[in-house]
C-alpha cells in the first residue's frame, strides 16, 4: 500500500505557501545552486550565500517556483551536530594521511575555518505487516571424525580427532504479524552516493524538530516524494522480517526467504541528518569539496596530491645531484695529481647520477596517486 489518504493530504498541503512558515517556525527562503542543482531552504534574508555543497556558485532564489519542488513540509525529527573541533581536526588529519605531497590547504585549520552545516533529508516509515512466509532454516552442528597421520617422530601412523562445523537445512513456514518503525527510505535522488560517502547514522539519537535546529543551517529539500521512496523501503522491510522469522524459527541461518506482505497503517515522517561541508583548493585552482558525517565524523572527498610540491622536491633533489656531480668532478680532476682522489671522485659521480635519477620519483608518485583517485568510485 502506498500513501494512505492522510499521508497524501500531508504531501499535498506541504507545498502550500501559507503553511510553510508556520510549519518551519520561521520565515523561509527557497534557493538553488545553478552549478550542482542542490535546493536549500534558508531563513529569509540570508542571501547572498555560496553553495555549501560544491562551493562554486552563489545560491539564487526560487521563491517564485515553489510549485515545482516535490516536498517542502517541515521535518518531524532531526539529529544534532555533535562533533567537537578536536574530533573534526582528527578526522581531517586522517583523511589527508597517506597522500603524498598533500596540498598546502589540506590542513585542519583551513578546512575547519570553512565549515558549513547542511541538513540532508531522509524519509522514515512505520507500518504494520502481515504475511505468510517460507524459507530454508539453517542450524549449526558439529561432526567429530578421526584422521590418520604419519609422523616419523611418533614412530608411524597416529589417529587424531577432528571437529568440523556444518549446517543442517530444513524448510520452515509461518505467519508474520509485526509492526516496524523507522524504516528509512531515500528522500533524495543522489541518496545512494551520499550514503556511501557519509556512512550510517544512529537514528536512535533523533529528537523532535525545533525551529532553532534549522533557522541558521542550510537545509536540503527532498527531491523524492513518499510514493517514489516506498519501493526503496520494501527491501528494508523484507530484511527486518527475515531476521524476525529466523529468530522465531530458532535458526542460525535463513535463506530463500519468500513472503507476500500486506502493509497497513503507514506513517511517514521526515528526518534531518547533519553534514559538515568544507573544501580545499588544489594545484590547478580547482575546488575539492569535503563532506563530513555530522554525527560519526566520517570524512569523504577527493584526495589530491600536489604536483607543485612534488616538483619543488624534485628540483631540490636535482640541485643536490648537480652539486654532488660538480664536487665529484673537481675531486676527479684533482685525482690527476693525487691518484688517491680518483676512486673518491668516481664514487661521487656515480652517486650524483643516482641522486639525479631519483628526482623523477616525487613527480611519478604524485601523478600515479592522482590518477588512482580519478578512477576511485568513492570519489
Amino acid at each position: 500500500m502506498i500513501g494512505t489518504p492522510s499521508e497524501d493530504a500531508k504531501s499535498a498541503d506541504a507545498n502550500a505557501t501559507g503553511n510553510l512558515e508556520s510549519s518551519w517556525g520561521f520565515e523561509i527562503e527557497l534557493t538553488v545552486c545553478p552549478y550542482c542543482d542542490w535546493n536549500y531552504l534558508l531563513q529569509k534574508g540570508s542571501l547572498p550565500q555560496q553553495c555549501p555543497h560544491c562551493h562554486r556558485e552563489s545560491l539564487i532564489s526560487i521563491q517564485d517556483s515553489i510549485e515545482e519542488l516535490p516536498y517542502l513540509g517541515s521535518p518531524e525529527l532531526a539529529l544534532s551536530f555533535g562533533l567537537s573541533g578536536d574530533v573534526l581536526a582528527r578526522g581531517i588529519i586522517d583523511f589527508s594521511r597517506g597522500i603524498p605531497y598533500p596540498p598546502l590547504e589540506l590542513v585542519p585549520d583551513v578546512l575547519v575555518s570553512r565549515l558549513k552545516q547542511i541538513y540532508i533529508p531522509v524519509w522514515l516509515v512505520d507500518a504494520e505487516v502481515q504475511s505468510n512466509w517460507k524459507a530454508e532454516a539453517g542450524f549449526n552442528y558439529q561432526v567429530i571424525s578421526h584422521q590418520d597421520q604419519y609422523s616419523e617422530h611418533r614412530g608411524g601412523w597416529a589417529s587424531h580427532e577432528v571437529t568440523e562445523g556444518r549446517i543442517r537445512w530444513e524448510p520452515r513456514a509461518g505467519c508474520l504479524n509485526r509492526s516496524y518503525e523507522n524504516i528509512s527510505a531515500p528522500a533524495l535522488e543522489d541518496a545512494q552516493r551520499l550514503n556511501r560517502l557519509l556512512g550510517v547514522y544512529d537514528l536512535s539519537q533523533a529528537h523532535p524538530y525545533l525551529p532553532e535546529v534549522a533557522d541558521q543551517t542550510f537545509v536540503r529539500l527532498p527531491t523524492r516524494v513518499i510514493e517514489d521512496a516506498w519501493t526503496d523501503a520494501l527491501p528494508a522491510f523484507q530484511s527486518a522480517a527475515s531476521r524476525d522469522c529466523q529468530e522465531a524459527a530458532g535458526a542460525d541461518h535463513l535463506k530463500d526467504f519468500e513472503w507476500k506482505p500486506e502493509f497497513a497503517k503507514q506513517h511517514w515522517s521526515l528526518l534531518l541528518q547533519p553534514v559538515y561541508s568544507t573544501f580545499y583548493i588544489d594545484d590547478e585552482g580547482g575546488i575539492q569539496p569535503v563532506l563530513i558525517n555530522g554525527q560519526s565524523g566520517k570524512v569523504s572527498g577527493t584526495r589530491r596530491s600536489s604536483v607543485k610540491r612534488a616538483q619543488r622536491t624534485a628540483w631540490i633533489i636535482l640541485f643536490a645531484a648537480i652539486i654532488t656531480f660538480a664536487i665529484s668532478l673537481i675531486v676527479t680532476t684533482l685525482g690527476i695529481v693525487a691518484p688517491l682522489l680518483l676512486p673518491i671522485g668516481g664514487i661521487g659521480l656515480a652517486i650524483s647520477v643516482f641522486i639525479g635519477a631519483g628526482a623523477v620519483l616525487p613527480l611519478t608518485v604524485a601523478w600515479q596517486f592522482n590518477r588512482s583517485q580519478r578512477s576511485d568510485p568513492e570519489n
